[in-house]
């Protein structure tokens, strides 16, 4: 299978930093109030590994299995766990998605942030259940949900810059409805020196769409409840076991 991050790996990592900012310390504040007090977490497409260190940090000590399917992007994971000793300690890099890399049972979390639109609603679905069998008790799933929720047309916006050295570096992406839940991204990346272009390259993805009332009751169906938490503009949502949230009796 082509792997469209073997030729925006290079341009990503430093195109993601600000929209990483108040994602950062959301996904912190999610993760400190999981109510599992044991088990790893696992980061479902880790990709550069911001996720990673934001979970290191937010969760001292607990270990970490950062999965992801693009060898371009585990290149940068791994550079990223090896060169700090507080993360080469803890986390383990390993190859695969959601559905063929091995999760221990017993998890605290799941995080699966900026990835659940690369999974069709036949993996969606496995996803959810092989989070509520494998999550430890009062475990949770957190993803996040950005527009478009439908399969409409996006404009040409550039989503991101970033200047390094003499260099600046430009991401532009746009959409095309190509199947009635899915869209193709366009994604295009340049470099330019003074305005003028040096280099650049453009890759396409589907992405599979869906509100959040069509996933919550795809997850119901697993046995889950989604809730939405913090700041609405970063879409972030947790996923818990309903039998976890129902009150005990006696």
């Amino acid at each position: 299978m082509s792997d469209p991050y073997e030729r925006s790996a290079e341009y990503l990592d430093i195109l993601i930093a600000e929209s990483w900012e108040p994602l950062a310390p959301a996904l912190a504040d999610v993760l400190s109030h999981v109510r599992a007090g044991t088990g790893a977490v696992v980061d479902l497409g880790a990709g550069s590994g911001r996720g990673v260190r934001v979970i290191c940090e937010a969760l001292p000590r607990v270990p970490v299995l950062a999965v992801e399917p693009s060898a371009a992007m585990r290149a940068v994971l791994l550079a990223r766990v090896h060169e700090d000793d507080g993360l080469r300690e803890r986390v383990t890099v390993v190859p695969g998605d959601c559905t063929s890399a091995d999760w221990p049972d017993g998890v605290r979390a799941v995080v699966a942030l900026n990835m659940i639109g690369h999974l069709s609603p036949g993996q969606r679905c496995a996803l959810w259940s092989r989070a509520a069998r494998q999550l430890a008790p009062g475990g949770a799933l957190v993803f996040n949900l950005a527009p478009p929720f439908t399969p409409v047309e996006v404009e040409r916006v550039r989503t991101a810059r970033a200047v390094v050295g003499e260099l600046e570096y430009e991401g532009w992406a746009s959409a095309r409805p190509t199947g009635a839940d899915e869209i193709t991204w366009r994604m295009d990346y340049g470099v330019l020196r003074q305005g003028r272009p040096l280099a650049g390259t453009s890759v396409e993805y589907r992405w599979w769409v869906a509100t959040e009332g069509a996933l919550a009751a795809e997850v119901a169906e697993a046995g889950l409840v989604l809730r939405r938490t913090g700041d609405s503009a970063l879409g972030l949502c947790v996923l818990e076991r309903a039998s976890d949230l129902a009150p005990q009796v006696g």
